[in-house]
């Protein structure tokens, strides 16, 4: 069925379980003026709870932000009334990860985007075969998004998942385009397709926030601070996205900052800027993780 055993399959099918329950327990407990720390600590703890762990901070995109916000350390930010909100988390067992994504809309206004975004990623999961070329899921998605007068965010992606690695390897694109590979037999990805309005640009580019971060690789270091910051990054988190709350109290707070510096600064490691979409239009997301097998594929979330 898979190029898994047995037991890798079992893994995958627990984090899945953990993260679909805790997708929605998330749906019903976001609300307007919740404070957005409080979304991402419920959605980590819950997940915790259950038995996995966070393959990467939950991320709490709103409006125009299509990715990669989760809240720094004593975030006094809130949910803001009438907004659009993407909840993008994020569970593995034994470092083995799956992905999933619900877009929350408080408004009216923009529930049909969040709804193309759900009827995009149920054609995907439909038609995704073994041996389908990436570009014609590509196609499938944008087609159905395009048929509802929308359209798809054109530079973010789906991605196949592996073992403590959340992008590993192959792209789901959510447009037609030009490539040559191909869905795997056994292969486990995440499909996520991003819609955005008619008259919005359609793409992605960096904002100026980065509250999201990753090991890269070792250097030696002056500061022992930074060194004991360093050893708790890569025992804990080994190659996958963190989030600074996940450091408090590891090192005392009057070296924190210097010490977190240090590593940022001597390339070990690297952050993950916001996603913002370019003409700063509303974007809505949903996604599932999936296995192939021989007649199609698993929804594991």
């Amino acid at each position: 069925m898979s190029g898994y055993d047995r037991d890798t399959l079992e893994k995958f099918r627990l984090s899945g379980k953990i993260l679909r329950e805790t997708r929605e327990e998330m749906r019903y407990l976001v609300c307007e003026n919740m404070p957005i720390i409080e979304v991402c600590e419920k959605a980590e703890g819950l997940i915790r709870e259950r038995g996995g762990k966070p393959a990467f901070p939950c991320n709490v995109s709103i409006n125009e932000v299509a990715a990669h916000y989760t809240s720094p350390p004593n975030d006094k930010r809130k949910i803001p009334e009438k907004s659009i909100v993407k909840v993008d988390i994020g569970v593995h067992v034994d470092g083995y990860i799956t992905d999933t994504a619900v877009t929350v809309c408080f408004n009216p206004e923009y529930k049909i985007l969040s709804e193309t975004a759900e009827q995009a990623l149920k054609a995907a999961v439909e038609n995704i075969q073994p041996g389908m070329p990436t570009s014609k899921l590509g196609a499938i998605i944008e087609k159905i998004i395009k048929s509802r007068g929308f359209q798809p965010v054109s530079n973010l992606t789906g991605h196949q998942v592996g073992r403590y690695l959340v992008h590993a390897g192959t792209s789901i694109p959510n447009v037609a385009q030009m490539s040559f590979s191909r869905i795997k037999l056994g292969g486990v990805y995440a499909i996520e397709p991003f819609v955005t309005l008619p008259n919005a640009v359609g793409r992605v580019e960096n904002g100026e926030e980065v509250t999201i971060f990753r090991f890269l690789k070792s250097r030696s270091l002056k500061n022992p601070h930074a060194k004991q910051l360093l050893k708790h990054i890569e025992e804990n988190f080994r190659t996958l996205p963190f989030a600074e709350r996940w450091l408090q109290d590891v090192v005392p707070d009057e070296h924190y900052l210097e010490a977190f510096r240090e590593l940022l600064s001597s390339k070990v490691l690297m952050g993950y800027p916001i996603f913002v979409e370019v003409s700063r239009k509303p974007v809505a997301q949903a996604e599932h993780t999936v296995l192939i097998v021989k007649d199609g594929c698993v929804v594991l979330t």
